[in-house]
């Protein structure tokens, strides 16, 4: 009897569970209804622990784990050759369980739990494959993280206040006190760490060392998101405050910065990585703005053609014999087809192509941004990392669809996987009718904006430009100039995204390492130790020494000791 693998029971529950969620979050819309259950945990004298959950549209909506189901589906083949793939299922679920526990969660200490448990499964999950890199790149996921959680700790501490930790209660009264900039402050740090915004942005990238199905998983659906769904629930704190300003700064720069980080990478993964950083600093901008319903339809649209990416990445690098440079890549329509296809399709819904999943949401997004009152610099920095989005986009399919296979002598498998073909297929069917159809759910009112005429064509033409830019930097004469020693500093500068990977591992451990250095100094190896501790053990020693000598039952010692003892006869007698 042949059983079921921990991965098709895992695909199966998760697919269910991911059904059941969206027919219910449909039922929740159109009846404009929300569930708030309170569970009673223990009762003890006039003590009561009590659980609370919400489910309404948004919570449900976000279950929707038809992402997380086939991400399972396709680890199965994706890690058959590792030894513990169960243990690698049971951390994804873990992982996947966490977020869910943070969703459904309005209140600040569960919401805590499930936090702490995306962090702590992520660290298990970035170093999976253990090596230096992966350990680094660990650490410093959750170190960063360990911020954001302190944030919250105190976010916490100060709801005491309120007599409750249901946030949700006191939104309202939050908004017209001052106590609100204190707690609206720390939310934020929080979901600043999580989301990756600067100066946190370097943990992004490196946590590339996990799977590259993990790297799926949370870079659509759960980790990064989970800050930027935090900061929709306290949207009402953001709004018309100079909290939301400076948001708005922060995340305008993210997106910046990472799309023109990305335009230097030469990473598959950590490309698209970048992308996730542009697309949550777009999420965040406009959830500084006011728009939350706007930033959770992106959210949507963006898991969706995201994870799709990095699962054709991932059945690119298996079939490159675990190469990730794109360098190496070309004619890859010839060597997988469908691979490829699914790949271009995703990589043209981030682009915004019209009528795919992202064209939906960043439409809408780039036209409420010219209808409100931004000023230059914000709109600067929606249009031009608009266009480097598209940059890097086309950028990438250059590089790995056309010319010569750079890696012939690699011996590139041309199969490519059943399982990993059936998973993409699924979200690529998703992010081709998923942003048209979430756009009709979650926004029932057909939604007109009125815009002059080249104001509307303004995204289009934006985009055309990123794409006219991205295959011009793709050349060789062209990238050859770019990356010479003439314009060394500036590509070094733009590459690490401002040098922050460096500030945020040398820059901090610097200080502590030199005061480490000299505390060692002074005191492990200084004259109180040489005086003290070891003082005493070389004379113990040496005793030890003369003590196990007496005792070598030797006639020398014997005669040494007679003599001695007859001589300090002869002074007493003499004295005496």
């Amino acid at each position: 009897m042949k059983y079921l693998s921990i991965c098709s029971i895992s695909f199966f529950c998760l697919m269910f569970i991911s059904l059941t969620m969206f027919t219910l979050s449909l039922n929740f819309i159109m009846q404009d209804y929300s569930l708030f259950l309170e569970w009673e945990v223990v009762s003890l004298n006039s003590m009561s622990v009590v659980m609370t959950f919400l489910f309404d549209w948004m919570s449900l909506m976000f279950m929707y784990l038809l992402i997380s189901s086939l991400v399972i589906y396709y680890s199965k083949e994706y890690m058959s050759g590792d030894v513990n793939i169960n243990r690698f299922i049971m951390l994804v679920l873990m992982f996947v369980l966490s977020m869910m526990f943070l969703i459904i969660s309005p209140n600040l200490i569960s919401i805590l739990l499930g936090w702490d448990g995306l962090g702590l499964v992520s660290y298990c999950l970035v170093i999976y494959f253990q090596n230096i890199k992966s350990y680094n790149a660990g650490m410093l996921t959750a170190l960063s993280n360990r911020i954001g959680d302190v944030a919250l700790l105190l976010a916490i501490a100060w709801m005491l206040n309120y007599g409750s930790w249901n946030y949700i209660f006191y939104l309202e009264i939050m908004k017209s006190d001052i106590e609100m900039f204190i707690i609206g402050g720390l939310v934020m740090l929080a979901a600043m760490t999580k989301s990756a915004q600067i100066p946190f942005s370097s943990w992004l990238p490196a946590a590339m060392a996990a799977p590259t199905p993990v790297s799926a998983l949370v870079h659509s659906s759960t980790l990064v998101t989970a800050g930027v769904y935090l900061l929709i629930r306290f949207n009402i704190l953001l709004s018309n405050s100079s909290l939301g300003q400076f948001m708005l700064l922060i995340s305008g720069l993210t997106m910046f910065m990472a799309g023109l980080g990305a335009n230097y990478e030469f990473d598959l993964k950590k490309i698209i990585a970048l992308s996730t950083l542009s697309q949550l600093g777009l999420m965040m901008s406009i959830l500084s703005m006011g728009y939350y319903k706007l930033a959770f339809f992106h959210l949507l649209t963006h898991a969706l053609f995201k994870a799709l990416l990095f699962m054709c990445a991932g059945a690119i690098i298996h079939n490159m014999n675990n190469n990730q440079d794109i360098r190496l890549m070309g004619s890859m329509g010839i060597f997988m087809p469908m691979t490829s296809a699914c790949f271009n399709v995703a990589n043209l819904a981030l682009c915004g192509m019209p009528f795919l999943a992202g064209f939906y949401s960043k439409d809408m997004i780039l036209e409420m941004v010219m209808l409100s009152s931004v000023n230059m610099f914000s709109f600067f920095l929606y249009f031009f990392s608009t266009g480097l989005t598209v940059c890097y986009s086309f950028r990438l399919v250059y590089y790995s669809m056309t010319g010569e296979l750079n890696c012939s002598a690699l011996n590139m498998l041309n199969d490519e996987g059943w399982i990993m073909l059936k998973s993409m297929s699924g979200l690529l069917i998703m992010s081709i009718i998923g942003g048209s159809m979430l756009n009709w759910l979650i926004f029932p009112t057909p939604m007109m904006v009125c815009l002059p005429f080249y104001y509307k064509l303004l995204t289009l033409f934006v985009c055309l430009m990123g794409g006219m830019i991205g295959y011009l930097i793709s050349m060789t004469s062209l990238f050859f100039l770019n990356k010479s020693l003439m314009s060394y500093y500036y590509t070094m500068f733009f590459s690490s995204m401002w040098f922050m990977p460096y500030i945020s591992t040398y820059g901090i451990i610097k200080f502590p390492l030199v005061l480490g250095n000299y505390i060692i100094k002074s005191f492990d190896q200084g004259w109180s130790e040489f005086m003290g501790g070891q003082y005493l053990y070389k004379n113990l020693v040496n005793y030890s020494q003369l003590n196990t000598s007496m005792q070598y039952n030797n006639l020398s010692v014997y005669l040494m000791l007679f003599m001695l003892w007859i001589m300090i006869l002869f002074f007493m007698m003499i004295y005496l």
